[in-house]
């Protein structure tokens, strides 16, 4: 049985986890690759900063690999910029595909929005908020 102790009116503690060691965040492997474009500082800055954002989102989450790349071009109007995400987290893999962009930072954002929204329906399944066949 743990004795919980009083420290103020409002705040009690649990001396066995007060004493417990912190256990250190696992850093998130992250590969990023740019094909067919120029070395961007303030790309991969942001593509960092949307990881570690899907990291505190889920701690669980064990790689990311995320590959921007010119699509289309051969196209004579625009070009298109694709990304994609694959996500790597205990008892699955996530894959985000198709997030196209006139501007690599908007097809980043929509691409790890996607991510995202993939990662809560696992949440979701490993809560068992959902059935495991309607996978």
């Amino acid at each position: 049985m743990v004795r919980w102790r009083c420290i103020s009116a409002l705040t009690w503690i649990n001396p066995v986890a007060a004493r417990a060691p912190k256990l250190a965040r696992m850093d998130l492997a992250l590969q990023i690759t740019l094909r067919g474009i120029a070395h961007s500082d303030a790309l991969q800055r942001l593509i960092r900063e949307r990881a570690q954002k899907l990291q505190r989102f889920y701690p669980h989450l064990v790689s990311a690999r995320v590959v921007v790349d010119l699509a289309g071009r051969h196209q004579h109007q625009g070009k298109q910029f694709s990304v994609r995400l694959d996500l790597k987290v205990p008892g699955a893999e996530i894959a985000i595909d198709r997030q196209h962009h006139e501007e690599p930072q908007v097809a980043v954002r929509d691409a790890f929005d996607a991510a995202r929204r993939k990662l809560e329906d696992e949440l979701r399944v490993q809560r068992r908020d959902v059935k495991l066949h309607s996978r």
